[in-house]
């Protein structure tokens, strides 16, 4: 199991022990956490799962994609470290990730 920390834009963190292989996103629904809506399922088609990657770890998380960055056009107040967490996939590498939700999502 990986650690998962997900910041609600509340400030409230749910801690998780999440699979590795699934997404953040999937984590993030299947615990009821604030702010992430998931429109779409984690099809890449919507932004309503725009989450901020902590400065710490985003070069570990790297860049979005070329379709991910499209759909970030879409999403609410993007940051350099914006990602949609349906394109986050959990690994050992991620082991302790933490990201923030945004106030609203698109």
């Amino acid at each position: 199991m990986t650690k998962l920390t997900i910041v609600a834009f509340d400030g409230a963190r749910h801690e998780l022990d999440v699979e590795n292989g699934s997404t953040v996103m999937e984590n993030a629904v299947r615990n009821s956490v604030p702010g992430i809506e998931a429109e779409c399922g984690g099809a890449c088609a919507c932004a309503t799962c725009h989450v901020y990657v902590d400065d710490a770890w985003a070069a570990q998380v790297g860049a979005p994609e070329a379709m991910e960055e499209d759909m970030l056009d879409f999403a609410y107040d993007v940051r350099p470290t914006s990602r949609l967490s349906c394109q986050i996939k959990v690994s050992e590498a991620l082991d302790g990730l933490i990201v923030h939700v945004p106030e609203r999502q698109a």
